[in-house]
C-alpha cells in the first residue's frame, strides 16, 4: 500500500471525539464545581425577627462537604482518561459519572433543605443547633448541578469517543510496535511524542 493511500485511509476524529477536547471539557467542568464550593451556597439570617445584621454565609464545602471531593475525583478521572487504555477508560468514565451523580444529588439536597444543610455551620457559629433561622440558597448550587450534569454527559461520551483515538498513549504505541508517521494526532498525543524525544511534526 502506498504512503498516499495509507494516509487517506486514516481519518481525523470528529471534533467532539478529540482527546484534547474531552479532557479539556472535563477538566474545566470539574474545576468549575470545585470553584463553586468555595463560594457562598446558603445565606442564613440567624435572627429573622431582629433588625441587627446577623447573617451567616455558608460556603459550598461546608453545606455539601462531599462535592469538593467528588470534583477532585472527576478532575483526576478526566486527566487519567488522556493516558488510559480501552478498559481503563470505561472504568474512568464510570468514576466520572458516579462523581457527577453525587455532585448533582448533594447540590439538590442543599436546594431542597438549605436550613438543614446549614445546621453544622450555624452550630459552629452560635454554639446552638436547631435554632430559629431563615436560610436561602444562592446561584452556586445551581451552577454545580449544571456542571455535574455536563460531566455526566461527557462521561457517557468518553468511551465512545475513545474508539476514534488511534494512538491513545505512548504505551499503546509501543505495544503496536510502531506508529504511522502519517497518523493524525491531537495536542495530547503531540506531548506524548515529545516526551519520547520524537518530533510530532
Amino acid at each position: 500500500m502506498s504512503t498516499a493511500s495509507s494516509a487517506s485511509s486514516v481519518t481525523r476524529p470528529p471534533r467532539w471525539a478529540r482527546k484534547s477536547t474531552l479532557v479539556l471539557a472535563i477538566t474545566i467542568l470539574a474545576l468549575a464545581v470545585f470553584g463553586a464550593t468555595t463560594q457562598t451556597w446558603i445565606e442564613v439570617r440567624l435572627d429573622p425577627a431582629g433588625a441587627s445584621n446577623s447573617d451567616l454565609h455558608v460556603q459550598g464545602n461546608k453545606a455539601a462537604t462531599a462535592v469538593t471531593a467528588l470534583a477532585v475525583v472527576a478532575l483526576a478521572g478526566g486527566l487519567a482518561a488522556s493516558i488510559a487504555g480501552t478498559i481503563a477508560r470505561w472504568i474512568t468514565a464510570a468514576l466520572i459519572a458516579l462523581s457527577a451523580a453525587g455532585i448533582i444529588l448533594a447540590a439538590v439536597t442543599v436546594i431542597l433543605d438549605p436550613l438543614g444543610a446549614a445546621q453544622g455551620s450555624i452550630a459552629a457559629a452560635t454554639g446552638v443547633s436547631g435554632g430559629q433561622a431563615d436560610a436561602s440558597v444562592t446561584a452556586f448550587p445551581v451552577l454545580a448541578i449544571i456542571a455535574g450534569s455536563l460531566l455526566a454527559v461527557f462521561a457517557v461520551v468518553l468511551p465512545l469517543a475513545g474508539r476514534h483515538w488511534t494512538s491513545r498513549t505512548k504505551y499503546d504505541a509501543a505495544a503496536r510496535g510502531k506508529t504511522s508517521s502519517n497518523e493524525p494526532v491531537d495536542e495530547i498525543d503531540s506531548w506524548d511524542s515529545l516526551s519520547r524525544g520524537e518530533d510530532p511534526t
